[in-house]
């Protein structure tokens, strides 16, 4: 074994989900790469051990770039430091890393999706996820009148019990999904950015300055995040595309607020119905 593999960190070298953990971790491995060589190792019946300890021949030939092949190769990388600092960090909170064959990852979103994440990080209460779920969106251009509109509706849905799906970092997202927190409701936030970076390395933040005006800290007990982002990516605009997507998947029902002839959320809106889900547009 190589000497480098002599750094100390805190990898359980037979785990399949540190195996999983490492292979997002990799530096130019997006999710149909992670697809792609976990189902090679699968076909291929390598243990994670085996992998952990393949060349940097051998985890090309399993698909890696090299960019991932070379970082997985070498134990005194930063993608090993990275997965040190994650475990680190997660310790004993309900971050969960949900691969798409885990029996936890969302049904609404394997079947809503023509190509869903390969994996996901949801931190908090799954339990929502059992809930009747509902949206409410609008296009970036949402007037005052717009918004009033996006406040009414979440209200309406969080007071029929019903779990808003929202984000956190636009100003419809954002006025729908404080609503919750004053009925002391549960809610589902769908990140752009990775989970560290959204509410802290522990974990402990609300993901916008609103939200800390009604409650301090995150409560995983009442809410669930979810992110399909690696857990230390910063926000990308590219990743706002993939955040709608999931947060539509998610809902059962969803209502749209002005929305914008033509836009990415009017053609999310038409996909919805052409599976079934409830969706009611206002303007």
């Amino acid at each position: 074994m190589p000497a480098a593999y002599n750094c100390r960190v805190a990898v359980d070298w037979d785990s399949e989900e540190d195996l999983h953990l490492a292979l997002c971790l990799a530096p130019g491995v997006g999710s149909a790469i992670f697809r792609s060589v976990v189902d090679e190792v699968r076909v291929s019946r390598l243990s994670p051990r085996e992998v952990f300890e393949s060349d940097f021949a051998g985890l090309v030939g399993l698909g890696l770039p090299e960019l991932g092949a070379a970082a997985l190769s070498n134990r005194g990388s930063s993608l090993y430091e990275s997965l040190d600092k994650y475990k680190k960090q997660v310790g004993s909170k309900t971050l969960r890393f949900l691969t798409s064959g885990n029996v936890l990852y969302p049904s609404r979103v394997a079947s809503f999706l023509n190509s869903p994440p390969a994996f996901l990080f949801a931190y908090g209460n799954l339990r929502t996820l059992n809930s009747t779920t509902f949206t409410v969106v609008a296009s970036r251009t949402a007037t005052a009148a717009d918004l009033d509109k996006v406040e009414r509706a979440a209200e309406e849905g969080v007071l029929s019990s019903k779990v808003l799906v929202g984000g956190t970092n636009t100003d419809a997202y954002q006025r729908a999904s404080v609503v919750p927190l004053r009925w002391g409701a549960p809610r589902i936030l769908v990140l752009d950015r990775g989970i560290f970076k959204a509410l802290g390395d522990d974990l402990a933040e609300e993901p916008f300055r609103t939200a800390r005006l009604w409650r301090y800290r995150f409560d995983p007990e009442t809410d669930l995040v979810i992110s399909r982002n690696r857990p230390f990516d910063e926000y990308a605009p590219s990743n706002q595309k993939y955040r709608d997507e999931l947060i539509v998947a998610l809902s059962d029902e969803i209502y749209g607020i002005g929305i914008r002839p033509g836009g990415n959320m009017e053609k999310l809106a038409a996909k919805a119905e052409e599976q079934g889900k409830s969706v009611v547009r206002d303007g």
